[in-house]
């Protein structure tokens, strides 16, 4: 049986899989480019015209750099047999979202979403070990 575990932000994602005992790990990395708007303006003097930042243009770059993420990952788990899902803030919930919007077969093998700190690579393992009971 080929357990993953995923711990996932929106930088990277380390990838776990346990298979007869042996255990992979590697790390994907999103590409996701991080929107600084500096929104300034174009005259020195106050209340002169300033710059206007569209954000709807960025989210949605972000949206559509978000799905690519998302495939790469669900490509290379796609043998799994049970996986579960560790991150920070929202991006484990949105991937979740993803599998069971787009990658049915995937989502039937979610055993869990969890909420889950940065965490060093062992610390990533030990968590995954013990979510299926190998330790």
């Amino acid at each position: 049986m080929k357990q993953t575990g995923i711990w996932i932000d929106k930088d990277k994602a380390h990838v776990i899989t346990i298979e007869n005992g042996v255990e992979k790990f590697h790390t994907i990395s999103s590409n996701i480019e991080h929107f600084n708007i500096h929104g300034g303006s174009g005259t020195r003097l106050k209340g002169g015209p300033q710059d206007v930042m569209q954000d709807r243009k960025y989210l949605e770059r972000e949206k559509h750099q978000l799905k690519q993420y998302f495939k790469t990952i669900a490509t290379q788990i796609k043998e799994t047999d049970a996986l579960v899902i560790f991150g920070p803030a929202e991006t484990n919930e949105k991937f979740s979202t993803e599998l069971h919007e787009n990658y049915k077969s995937l989502s039937t093998k979610i055993k869990g979403v969890k909420k889950a700190d940065s965490m060093t690579d062992n610390q990533i393992k030990a968590l995954v070990r013990s979510f299926f009971g190998l330790n």
